[in-house]
């Protein structure tokens, strides 16, 4: 993304207000030192004052110039030339089974996103292609040394901030770069999902205001804050592996780069990397063309990308006629980790979930003797239950029995419980009443908390000319609003099977907290 740094602009209103394109790994001007281990305060003066007096714009400018033309586009003369698949055959990709095509993207001021398709008839169990180890990014080959990868990686840096600053630093390099045509394709593709839209990491506080009610919102603010502390951890690559770093002749990260520059990459690559299975803690995550977001990913998939011997290759698992798009699964996440890492949401994902918290009152008297309950039922003080989609009357079976725990009172009542084998509450029927009161209050509230109903969710998304963005937060606040409705529902249904419907619940002085 082409990411205009100014001193006095936030990054949401540029993505909101720029007409031209974000590239994800910016170019920025840099004073070249010779020895950048050694440079002086006086380099270190200048160096700032030389940024300051080039403005944004000429970081915009010189950006565009260097990338693309008009709105960052290259022409088709130049994407011939530099065609991706075609460089990867002139590098060792032997020959394979699929083709790069484009679709149109939903905004007309960027370019069509880019996708792996079948080249020719393919059956399950086919190889679709199997892209040389020379032809893969992995932490290992970045720093030239497994020790150090192994060492950055378990320390405080992750290997997405050390894949992303790798290739921040090789974009500098422009055509003498070896990865030139992979990083000029992650830059056309700009993070986007099959959907055309980037992670939410990336949007403006209007577009986030897009998922109020949600968990994901704060899930989005942490990420972004574990960012920054990744940001301020980045010099460390620099001194840890100076042999990789001597070959460029610029500034250590965190001056090369400002936080913007470097969010804009992290995202990149963490909408395109790869977890290798079976493979040493420094090849585990990977950076393979033509793999994400080339290609597709679905949940109800079993397709992988697999290291073999010296490759890593997609073997399909499904048959394709020439043309049709390939998939591949992205493990069994829920939606809002989808839309997270890779900026799009499946309707059809059987690993959906939301998450309840439970947790015991430690003001409770009982509270020490509840632990020792909890525990020994496998459970925790706060309990974390995952409510997935289409099991939603099983998941509030599972929290009752925790919930009962909290609502007991009575010493001689608790006694009972510790002496008994299995998650057994004496249980009355104004006790179950309270439970179940409490179960369906929180439900009732946390629908109550997203600025819509499914019926307004519905309407939007029956327009065609929906944002983006806005399209893929209301399927996701959608999918979270079903599975709430159907655990209160099955919560309502429970309360409807109690024997006496007039018997008020009990009090709770001490009932477990919900959130």
């Amino acid at each position: 993304m082409v990411v205009a740094y100014q001193q006095n602009c936030c990054i949401s209103s540029l993505i909101r207000s720029s007409p031209r394109p974000l590239l994800l790994f910016p170019r920025v001007s840099s004073l070249v030192i010779k020895n950048p281990r050694r440079s002086s305060a006086f380099q270190s003066v200048a160096r700032r004052s030389h940024c300051l007096a080039c403005g944004a714009d000429t970081l915009v400018a010189g950006s565009l110039k260097e990338d693309g033309k008009s709105h960052g586009i290259a022409s088709k003369k130049e994407e011939k030339v530099e065609d991706l698949k075609s460089w990867m055959h002139e590098k060792g990709l032997p020959p394979c089974k699929v083709v790069l095509k484009e679709r149109p993207s939903h905004d007309g001021k960027h370019s069509a996103i880019h996708y792996v398709a079948a080249s020719e008839e393919l059956q399950a169990g086919d190889i679709a292609f199997a892209v040389p180890n020379s032809l893969v990014v992995t932490l290992d080959r970045v720093l030239g040394n497994e020790t150090v990868a192994e060492l950055l990686t378990t320390n405080k840096l992750s290997e997405l901030a050390c894949l992303a600053l790798y290739l921040m630093y090789e974009k500098k390099q422009g055509k003498h770069s070896f990865w030139y045509p992979f990083i000029r394709e992650l830059d056309r593709q700009r993070g986007r999902g099959q959907l055309a839209v980037e992670s939410p990491l990336l949007w403006s506080e209007t577009e986030l205001a897009y998922l109020n009610g949600s968990p994901t919102k704060s899930e989005v603010l942490e990420r972004d804050e574990g960012i920054k502390r990744e940001y301020n951890e980045l010099d460390t690559v620099w001194f840890m592996a100076g042999s990789l770093f001597q070959q460029y002749p610029y500034d250590i990260p965190t001056e090369a780069f400002p936080f913007e520059i470097f969010k804009q990459a992290f995202v990149a690559v963490q909408s395109c990397v790869v977890h290798l299975q079976k493979v040493s803690l420094a090849r585990r995550f990977a950076l393979v063309p033509l793999g994400p977001p080339l290609l597709a990913y679905k949940s109800n998939c079993k397709a992988m990308l697999t290291p073999v011997e010296s490759a890593v290759q997609l073997v399909v698992d499904r048959p394709y006629k020439a043309g049709e798009p390939i998939v591949v699964w992205c493990g069994p996440q829920p939606n809002s980790r989808l839309l997270l890492n890779y900026g799009f949401v499946d309707e059809d994902n059987p690993y959906d979930r939301i998450v309840v918290e439970a947790s015991l009152n430690t003001e409770d008297a009982q509270y020490q003797a509840k632990r020792l309950v909890a525990q020994r039922n496998g459970k925790l003080t706060v309990q974390v239950f995952h409510v997935y989609v289409g099991k939603e009357k099983e998941a509030v079976s599972d929290m009752l029995p925790y919930l009962r725990l909290g609502y007991v009172s009575d010493p001689s009542e608790m006694q009972s419980v510790l002496s008994s084998q299995g998650p057994i509450c004496p249980v009355s029927p104004c006790m179950e009443r309270a439970v179940l009161d409490q179960l369906s209050g929180y439900f009732t509230d946390r629908l109550a908390s997203y600025p819509t109903t499914l019926d307004e969710d519905d309407a939007l998304l029956a327009d065609c000319n929906l944002d983006g963005r806005k399209r893929v937060a209301t399927q996701l606040v959608r999918l979270e609003k079903k599975i709430l409705n159907t655990c209160l529902q099955a919560t309502t249904d429970l309360m409807d099977q109690l024997p006496d419907l007039t018997v008020s619940p009990c009090p709770a002085p001490y009932a477990p907290l919900l959130k």
